[in-house]
């Protein structure tokens, strides 16, 4: 495989859509930060975020955990042609990264790239793509559509600030759990929720991130939430 590198860098602060009493779910109001616009030089990674990059829901979205989301730029295609939309581009999933060499496949839970000469990211867990995605493109079900596929991206925490640019490398510095691909983890979330034994080893795993581990001991409590909320919410 050749050397992975960031295509195209994406930011965008909270916007505000939508029109009070709309008949239709999809035309209320809602305000939403997925709409990101690319970055046509360098911009500085902070630990919580790039600048100029925001998100609307804080509780689900942001923080340490959730300081970057990656997208591989593989997957377009099939996105262009089952969405019926050729013109689909990069920022079309709300991510700040979109990579080309790598996929769910090659990253894991855990593991340390360091992007360009200065900054260094570590994968903390796998995106759940939530009703938002599926209103910015009024699909209903787009969500559940992106995380059955498995072709969800995911988010890096950063453990050193720098300065990124489209068309730089990314180089692999450490893999602490070979066993944990991105893909593996989002089949024990979703796909394979009665391996109860899977479960409980991914929650084992000290990199990722809180709120996963949570969800996942949660599940081997008979205790865990309904998911319809996150790919449906108010577009239900």
């Amino acid at each position: 495989m050749s050397e992975p590198f960031l295509a195209s860098i994406q930011v965008g602060l909270p916007r505000e859509f939508g029109q009070e009493g709309a008949a239709d779910p999809m035309d209320r109001p809602w305000t939403t930060g997925i709409y990101k616009e690319v970055v046509a030089g360098p911009v500085r990674l902070r630990l919580k975020n790039l600048d100029g990059d925001g998100q609307a829901d804080l509780v689900h979205h942001g923080g340490p955990d959730k300081a970057v989301l990656a997208y591989s730029a593989k997957h377009y295609a099939d996105w262009r042609q089952s969405m019926n939309n050729p013109t689909l581009s990069f920022g079309a999933f709300g991510e700040n990264f979109t990579l080309i060499g790598l996929t769910e496949t090659d990253v894991c839970i855990g593991d340390i790239w360091q992007v360009g000469d200065e900054a260094v990211v570590q994968v903390s867990q796998p995106r759940q793509p939530c009703w938002k995605l599926a209103r910015r493109w009024r699909i209903k079900t787009l969500a559940l559509a992106v995380q059955q596929s498995g072709r969800t991206g995911w988010y890096f925490r950063v453990r050193t600030e720098g300065v990124v640019q489209a068309g730089m490398p990314l180089v692999l510095r450490e893999r602490p759990h070979p066993d944990w691909t991105v893909a593996r983890a989002n089949r024990v979330m979703h796909l394979d929720k009665s391996d109860f034994a899977a479960a409980l080893e991914l929650a084992a795993v000290p990199l990722l991130s809180e709120n996963w581990r949570a969800t996942l001991a949660r599940r081997t409590a008979n205790d865990e939430s309904d998911p319809q909320k996150r790919l449906l919410g108010e577009n239900a």
